[in-house]
């Protein structure tokens, strides 16, 4: 229909491309909401880390960047927290070396040696920042 370019093609491709917009918005919605539900039900918060500039670090083939790209993370996600040296901070004592990542999947603490997966101790932080986030945003304001 692209090649096709007449008017009525063109009219064709935007009503589905709001179609699929339309759609991608719903599923989005409905997992914020399943997610808020039971960050709320359980007593918890929930803290995205900021995905700026991820389709430029990274280098995919042709199908991932397609799953990449039509992901849309802006809808989903409004409260972020900064990523930076997540991977490398001690989820246990705080304490920041580039040296405590020894491998991709590995996190092994120099200071109070916790070992634990990378990912797991970066999603700790991301937490844990989330949560100091949350309360400067939400305290009461002084009179």
């Amino acid at each position: 229909m692209q090649e096709k370019a007449t008017k009525s093609a063109k009219r064709l491709l935007a009503r589905r491309r709001r179609k699929e917009s339309r759609h991608a918005a719903n599923v989005n919605h409905a997992i914020a909401k399943n997610i808020v539900t039971e960050a709320a039900r359980t007593g918890r918060g929930v803290a995205v880390e900021q995905l700026t500039g991820i389709r430029d670090r990274v280098r995919l083939r042709k199908p991932q960047r397609v799953t990449l790209s039509s992901w849309s993370f802006r809808q989903l996600g409004k409260v972020e927290v900064d990523p930076r040296y997540t991977s490398q901070t001690c989820a246990g004592c705080g304490y920041r070396d580039k040296r405590n990542r020894p491998d991709q999947e590995t996190f092994v603490c120099r200071s109070c040696g916790v070992v634990a997966h990378a990912d797991h101790n970066a999603a700790r932080n991301i937490a844990v920042r989330g949560v100091v986030g949350w309360g400067a945003v939400n305290r009461p304001h002084a009179a």
